[in-house]
């Protein structure tokens, strides 16, 4: 199966740099570029890209906004978007896994993380760099006041369709586990792991991992460390 990518990003350049290191692959093609987020989404909608490599910070309709359109959009429900940013530790990370990102990935990573990245949103085992993003989510949150919904009893509203055992494993994939090491942790099997985890994002409206991790650390049922 080919991976159908559209690549969003302002820099022609980068673009260019981008489309050879994708075509060059057997398994991926490029679909489509965009220079502005307004121009993804109609791109989205047109040429159905698996995944978007999408610039945070773009002219226009940023890379934030149309990874929420595109998030909200039903008929594009299996579009995947990996945002893009500058440096490792951007405001924007969180806000882009709320808005319906996969995960984010730095500009500088090397090639092969590239195309890594790429086929793991595909494959909808993200997040990308499951502890660094881990990470960020914790300390954004920690920040800015948001590790626990404000409405008493929000949080338990929302994670009161979950099982026990759902619980436990949404846990365990909030700290970047994958569904081998969870299986491992729980003595159960990947097959059964992956059940509970497609079953809590049934439950939670998640997209893929990142969502659950976002709503771990959003209902406080996993708290981030300030230290």
């Amino acid at each position: 199966m080919t991976i159908r990518v559209l690549l969003a990003d302002d820099q022609a350049l980068l673009r260019s740099a981008f489309r050879v290191l994708v075509d060059s692959e057997p398994d991926m093609e490029v679909v489509g570029e965009a220079a502005d987020g307004a121009q993804a989404l109609e791109l989205a909608r047109t040429a159905r890209p698996d995944v978007v490599l999408m610039d945070i910070r773009m002219p226009g309709t940023d890379g934030l906004a149309a990874t929420r359109l595109i998030s909200a959009d039903p008929a594009l429900d299996s579009v995947r978007v990996v945002m893009l940013t500058t440096f490792e530790v951007d405001e924007y990370v969180v806000r882009a896994l709320r808005a319906g990102a996969s995960g984010f990935l730095g500009k500088g990573s090397e090639p092969a993380e590239l195309l890594g990245a790429i086929r793991v949103a595909h494959a909808g085992e993200a997040l990308l760099s499951p502890a660094a993003t881990k990470g960020l989510i914790a300390s954004f949150l920690a920040q800015s006041g948001h590790a626990a919904d404000e409405r008493p009893g929000a949080s338990e509203e929302r994670l009161a369709a979950l099982t026990g055992r759902e619980r436990e494993v949404l846990v365990h994939v909030a700290g970047g586990l994958s569904n081998d090491e969870i299986a491992g942790r729980l003595q159960v099997s990947p097959l059964t792991v992956k059940t509970h985890v497609n079953r809590a994002m049934a439950k939670l409206g998640a997209r893929d991992r990142a969502q659950l991790v976002v709503t771990a650390y959003e209902t406080g049922l996993v708290r981030p460390r300030t230290a």
